[in-house]
């Protein structure tokens, strides 16, 4: 029987009630024919109850029983979906990532998985099973320790199933009922796209759009895994929510397919640094070796052999991108006279495959954005995407002017 993956998240699984509900969407594509694999995140709110219980348990604790204590989550929602369709007559069986098993990193609360054996599983199905419900987020690393792929990692757990069971499609069943124009809780002009490009949903992911993780959409993109993101709560239907698919099954590509914000942005400056060769890699290096997470970068022109350089980072990472330079800077990596945070600042972006045929993108959005009043801080550009930093108290004015002028309330 042809495979289906379907991943329900913690809102779709927050109590018994909901957990019936998603076995009833199971049990539909069981009486369809599939094969199917249940992807389950813990119940809403458990994960963070769990990490809360940790830290106050142990504020500098061991990475490997944080893992074996916050995977514990998927673990009960899995089992408790079993119980479900097995109260409806359906041969079903939960399975923990050790079981599969989900072979990962040792890389404890940020694992990456590196292989998923299908013999385990398939034998069960050939056997008479129907479907397998498995705890999503976890896997087990080569010594045998329980390890966890960070947060929103069920995603990526339901993308690396539906590879490699070559799976007809991969369901992600969340709280909202698709990938929308921009944020519908901004502008109510927002449109759910029925079709969007794995390129287009990986930067939208990365530039802020919260429906799918950045790297299951890696991982659909590279495998060519068909994803549809729907609703768990609307009345199931043929076609429902939005299918993210390679470029070639779009049939015609819009210039811009979406607006995205990220709010939680800030802006750092290094003012009058040394112009000599390697100069970016003595900056860029000790912030990396730091874990900041480093977006857009501009450097000024240099005079008299000195320039300023501006990038953009998450407002959490200001004091650890402060602490890894100015440490540069007493070890003589760097001098630079002033390091200056902005954290008032919020990024916006226009995403759309069509900004590689038709040109004009750049100056529509600098002019809606000039006749707002609003001033560009930084601007960073991609073959499928322009970004800039405005003033945070700008954002949703931004974002509304934008999505107006881009006509994306017409986009379906």
């Amino acid at each position: 029987m042809p495979v289906l993956v379907m991943k329900f998240g913690g809102t779709s699984v927050a109590s018994l009630d909901k957990i019936k509900s998603a076995a009833k969407r199971v049990a539909l594509e069981v009486s369809a024919g599939h094969s199917v694999i249940v992807i389950v995140s813990a119940m809403a709110g458990k994960t963070n109850e769990l990490v809360q219980w940790v830290n106050e348990t142990s504020p500098l604790y061991d990475a490997r029983e944080y893992d074996a204590i916050v995977s514990s989550g998927e673990n009960v929602t899995a089992g408790l979906m079993a119980l479900t369709l097995q109260e409806m007559d359906i041969p079903a069986r939960s399975w923990q990532g050790w079981q599969v098993p989900v072979k990962t990193s040792s890389a404890h609360s940020s694992a990456r998985i590196e292989e998923i054996p299908t013999e385990n599983i398939m034998t069960k199905f050939n056997e008479g099973m129907r479907v397998a419900i498995v705890a999503g987020f976890q896997g087990v690393s080569e010594t045998g320790r329980v390890t966890t792929l960070g947060r929103g990692g069920s995603d990526t757990t339901a993308v690396a199933f539906a590879a490699a069971f070559e799976a007809t499609r991969c369901d992600i069943y969340t709280d909202v009922d698709g990938i929308y124009t921009t944020d519908p809780r901004i502008t109510e002009k927002a449109r759910k796209l029925n079709k969007i490009s794995f390129e287009e949903m990986l930067e939208l992911a990365s530039l802020g759009a919260k429906v799918l993780q950045t790297r299951s959409v890696e991982m659909a993109m590279r495998f060519n895994v068909k994803l549809r993101v729907l609703s768990s709560f609307d009345n199931p239907e043929p076609n429902a929510g939005t299918l993210v698919c390679s470029e070639e099954e779009i049939m015609e590509s819009n210039v811009v397919s979406g607006i995205a914000h990220s709010r939680d942005e800030a802006k750092m400056t290094l003012i009058s640094v040394a112009d000599r060769p390697g100069i970016a890699a003595a900056i860029f290096g000790p912030l990396s070796e730091a874990g900041v997470n480093v977006d857009m970068i501009i450097q000024n022109i240099a005079e008299e052999g000195r320039t300023d350089m501006t990038f953009s980072c998450p407002t959490d990472q200001v004091l650890r991108a402060e602490k890894a330079l100015n440490s540069a800077k007493d070890e003589g990596e760097i001098n630079f006279t002033q390091l200056v945070a902005d954290t008032n600042v919020a990024k916006i972006s226009a995403v759309g495959i069509g900004m590689r045929s038709q040109s004009g993108v750049a100056a529509k959005m600098f002019r809606t954005l000039s006749n707002e009043g609003i001033n560009i801080k930084v601007i960073a550009t991609s073959e499928i995407k322009i970004s800039v930093l405005v003033d945070r108290k700008y954002m949703e004015l931004a974002v509304q002017s934008l999505h107006d002028a881009f006509d994306l309330e017409k986009i379906t």
